[in-house]
């Protein structure tokens, strides 16, 4: 006698790739080397699901998220937190303390993470360059402005990215204050 089975066999489900568009530097900010730690690349101006999608990405990576801060002036809804692998993240309105082009997350295990934030409107080309460039462990610090700054200057993929466009780097870029852990 054959039993039979009414269950489906199991099928292998396809891998997927992480929702959040992410470049991150391999050093750490602690090594004082690096302003900004990478970027990030959101879908959309929707900053409660970008946020998670973000956020779900680095908890496992770099230890718990515990604050994300963002200028408001790029997103026109900001929650007042978010859920994140089972925990709320605070997140906090900043416009003075924080780089424009930048966002802030804040791990109580980890420290501190600057990302440059490319505007999701940017295309493919532009934002692999600026990822790049935020992401790089190498040349000197810059801040999220700058890079922004230097890809509104240079359009173009042909241009030469990091340069002046005559194929001169650019200016060594200033740092902002403070790397401490806390906000």
């Amino acid at each position: 006698m054959t039993s039979t089975s009414s269950h489906p066999s199991l099928r292998a489900a396809p891998f997927r790739a992480p929702t959040a568009r992410l470049a991150l530097s391999s050093k750490h900010p602690s090594a004082g080397l690096a302003e900004l730690d990478g970027a990030w690349w959101p879908r959309s101006r929707d900053l409660p699901s970008e946020l998670s999608a973000l956020a779900n990405v680095l908890d496992p990576l770099w230890g718990r998220v515990s604050r994300i801060a963002v200028d408001p002036r790029n997103w026109p809804i900001l929650p007042p937190g978010i859920l994140v692998n089972g925990h709320v993240v605070k997140v906090g309105r900043f416009t003075s303390e924080l780089d424009p082009h930048a966002i802030l997350l804040l791990s109580y295990t980890a420290g501190r993470w600057d990302l440059l934030v490319i505007p999701p409107e940017t295309d493919a080309p532009a934002a692999a360059r600026l990822m790049a460039a935020a992401s790089a462990d190498t040349g000197p610090p810059t801040t999220a402005t700058a890079l922004m700054t230097a890809e509104g200057a240079h359009p173009t993929a042909g241009d030469g990215a990091g340069t002046d466009g005559s194929g001169a780097a650019l200016p060594q870029r200033g740092r902002y204050p403070q790397r401490a852990a806390g906000m």
